[in-house]
């Protein structure tokens, strides 16, 4: 079992249950899914730049990604409808919880000037997403192999009813968000 998911359990439940007077506790908002997405535009002209990004997001999540097509043409970015332009991965469980553990304790420490997550990212429902300028902030990508920096949104699907509720489980779960 992830040692985060353990604190969760253990520490993180009753404490939601006690701060919002939540008297089930399956009722206690949760972690669901997260998802991590790549957009790789420039894989219009080389299909190589998507095979990368597949490469690097399976080395970090531990699992093959998808592929994400275009849904419509657009001639202005010579784009065709169902080119594969995107990679993503959806993590549930225990991969789920090893990799924020992972993003909350060493990738977001390593980026640079980094004085904390955007509050602001919550779309009303209890997800976050925030986004990343590139993939060598992982420890997992030899910076050497690299061909391009890639960056990706990360997506942290919570079981919250509201903004506050997921605030509050992700900062309780170790997130690092800045001062308002």
């Amino acid at each position: 079992m992830s040692r985060l998911l353990e604190k969760y359990r253990k520490e993180i439940v009753p404490a939601l249950q006690q701060e919002f007077s939540i008297k089930n506790k399956m009722a206690v908002p949760r972690l669901e899914k997260i998802v991590i997405n790549m957009g790789v535009g420039e894989a219009i002209q080389n299909i190589k730049f998507l095979d990368n990004a597949k490469k690097e997001l399976s080395l970090l999540c531990g699992q093959w990604p998808m592929v994400g097509r275009a849904k419509k043409s657009i001639s202005a970015f010579k784009l065709r409808k169902g080119h594969a332009i995107a990679c993503y991965v959806t993590l549930r469980g225990r991969r789920m919880y090893e990799f924020f553990d992972r993003l909350v304790n060493i990738v977001l420490p390593r980026v640079r000037d980094f004085k904390g997550v955007s509050p602001k990212s919550f779309d009303g429902s209890g997800n976050y997403t925030l986004g990343l300028r590139d993939q060598l902030v992982f420890p997992e990508i030899d910076y050497t192999k690299v061909e391009r920096q890639q960056g990706m949104n990360i997506t942290i699907v919570t079981t919250a009813k509201d903004n506050k509720e997921a605030y509050a489980l992700l900062e309780k779960l170790g997130m690092p968000f800045r001062e308002a």
